[in-house]
């Protein structure tokens, strides 16, 4: 009953919050979709925090961790230095650009009879395809959670159950295979309930405050979710015995070579070194949102000056990749201690959507009521804080991209009211979800599908960052990078194995095909290319000084990444090696981050 009300008590705060901006969110799109362009830069980045600490990732994490070991959550650490980048570089270009989503700033960057063509395409293929695409990662999520903690074949009478069950047996619905031992039909029955109240729960203060009671509810849900899996993390440790147990313990289980291979930051072996670095270094650069496209972008544009988003990066940043994946890597590792897996069976089907809902299932067996209600709580936030943002995100591409600049200005030539626009984006709303959980129903494992974003994303992003940086790129090699990516990636993912491998060949066919597109079609007009100078200032191949504050940006971005991964690898040393290493070692780590602050920080600070 305690759970209950914790879990009770976060959903009415929620929708209150919803339904408390309601009508400043119907004041036209701008209140909608930017919050009246008057977020502060903290709120802007613990909200992007919050939507990143989806539910789907701590499970990944958890997986990954038993798949490959420490070093694979450098596959998240990495974007610390893309996420930095789009505080110095990117996020206030993207508030400068006074456009309300990324498919808009199209027609503000290129010149061309295609534009609007590729306007289309982009909120098509953003606002759409990606967005609905990560939702399902969401909401299968959703799912494996709900399995452990909603058992409705357990709660409801038998005719109700049985009436949903066989509805959903004769629409096909009955696809979800139970981690726990139900069958196809329960698990699927289960599963689907749970989402759609989920769903309707979130859709409720969603779609009435728009993004002011997205964030509003973003950062209550993100300190929310903190306090629960700090307090996760505490008790897995005392079950383990202390952080200086977890290695011991590690190596009684597994063995000392495989403990080892397990808690290396690094990956140990001959000749897997380099490409792991290439495949790192290729992810942190290049991938679906380089520049912060989508709902990066869209916190940074709601800022109410240049400062607060860049206040909203550098706080996202270190909230993202520091506070979060250390409390992570202590749970994650410890579940290998509490809940141990045969080796022989790591690589089989099934093996890391199992090890996946070990983060679940360890909630139910480890915390204590109260604190359960709490982390139960805190997953609801994770989960509805991603949500809410894909379907505003999602719906800003529909209304503003779709409906009012091509429906109605290129179509009908007319101007619809502020009334209409918001009520096409609350029905917008309704359409991405039902195309999500469409998708949702036909993946497999979370770790899986997450590793194939990454192949589609890598030939978009450097040309995301080029538009930036290089007044030579025009619409068509942006179209050209879209286009070649969209085709090539799945014959790419067919034809080789190797990560690394798969994001280079999509690096250079991507970018290539941009460049050489660039250098042999039409340039962009010049009167375009001079008004996008005068309201965005950009960085690097422009006239006036640019290059220089390029160079001094990318030093800037460069020194304060090494701050944050010096402190980042110190608390990873301490939770891996508790009580092994020397504490001047430890403290020159902290020394170093601290002394480059002052190279980087007054950037940050800096009000123009």
């Amino acid at each position: 009953m305690i759970d209950a009300l914790i879990v009770a008590g976060f959903m009415a705060y929620a929708v209150a919050m919803g339904w408390r901006a309601r009508r400043h969110a119907a004041a036209g799109l701008d209140a909608y979709f930017l919050a009246g362009k008057d977020v502060s830069g903290w709120r802007a980045g613990l909200s992007m925090a919050a939507t990143q600490y989806a539910a789907d990732t701590p499970l990944l994490v958890t997986g990954l961790l038993a798949t490959g070991g420490v070093y694979l959550m450098w596959h998240f650490w990495i974007y610390g230095f893309g996420y930095l980048l789009l505080a110095f570089f990117f996020a206030e270009g993207w508030r400068r650009s006074g456009v309300l989503t990324d498919a808009e700033l199209t027609e503000v960057r290129y010149s061309g009879r295609g534009v609007l063509a590729l306007r289309t395409l982009k909120a098509i293929y953003y606002g759409t395809v990606v967005n609905v695409f990560f939702l399902a990662m969401v909401l299968l999520a959703a799912v494996r959670i709900a399995e452990v903690f909603l058992p409705w074949h357990e709660w409801l009478p038998d005719g109700v159950y049985g009436g949903l069950s066989g509805t959903i047996d004769a629409l096909g619905l009955a696809v979800f295979n139970s981690a726990t031992g139900l069958d196809v039909a329960t698990a699927s029955t289960n599963g689907l309930l749970s989402i759609v109240l989920i769903v309707a729960f979130v859709y409720a203060y969603a779609t009435s405050g728009g993004l002011r009671g997205v964030i509003a509810t973003d950062v209550a849900q993100f300190v929310l979710m903190m306090i629960g899996t700090i307090a996760y993390a505490v008790l897995v440790v005392r079950e383990v015995g202390g952080l200086g147990m977890l290695g011991e313990r590690m190596t009684t289980l597994y063995g000392e070579a495989q403990a080892g291979d397990l808690l290396a930051v690094l990956p140990r072996g001959e000749g897997l070194l380099f490409p792991f670095l290439m495949l790192i270094g290729l992810q942190g650069l290049f991938w679906i949102g380089s520049d912060g496209t989508g709902y990066l972008a869209q916190r940074a544009m709601a800022c109410r000056t240049d400062r607060e988003a860049r206040v909203a990066g550098v706080v996202f940043s270190w909230a993202q990749i520091l506070v979060r994946s250390v409390v992570w890597l202590i749970i994650g590792v410890g579940l290998l201690v509490l809940m141990p897996f045969d080796p022989a069976t790591a690589g089989t089907d099934g093996f890391a959507a199992a090890r996946e809902l070990t983060f679940v299932t360890g909630i139910d067996a480890y915390l204590p009521v109260g604190l359960r209600g709490i982390m139960l709580a805190a997953l609801l936030a994770a989960l509805a804080s991603t949500i809410d943002t894909h379907l505003n995100w999602g719906a800003s591409y529909w209304t503003k991209d779709l409906y009012e600049r091509l429906y109605c200005g290129a179509i009908r030539k007319r101007t619809p009211d502020a009334r209409t626009l918001v009520r096409v984006a609350r029905l917008s709303n309704l359409v991405i979800v039902v195309l999500a959980l469409t998708i949702m129903v036909n993946l497999g494992s979370i770790q899986s599908t997450w590793f194939l974003s990454l192949v589609f994303g890598a030939g978009i992003g450097g040309v995301l960052m080029l538009r930036w940086w290089w007044q030579g790129l025009n619409m068509y090699g942006e179209a050209a990078a879209l286009l070649v990516s969209l085709v090539a990636a799945p014959f790419v993912i067919q034809g080789f194995e190797a990560e690394w491998i798969r994001l280079g060949l999509m690096v250079l066919l991507g970018t290539g095909a941009a460049i050489i597109v660039s250098l042999v079609t039409p340039r962009t007009d010049v009167d375009v290319l001079d008004d996008f100078i005068d309201r965005v200032r950009p960085l690097g191949l422009w006239p006036g000084d640019a290059r220089r504050r390029f160079t001094l940006r990318f030093g800037q971005t460069c020194a304060a990444s090494a701050s944050l991964f010096l402190v980042l690898l110190a608390c990873t040393d301490v939770v891996l090696h508790a009580g092994s290493l020397s504490a001047g070692w430890l403290s020159a780590q902290l020394v170093l981050a601290a002394a480059l602050v002052p190279l980087w920080w007054p950037l940050v600070q800096r009000e123009a």
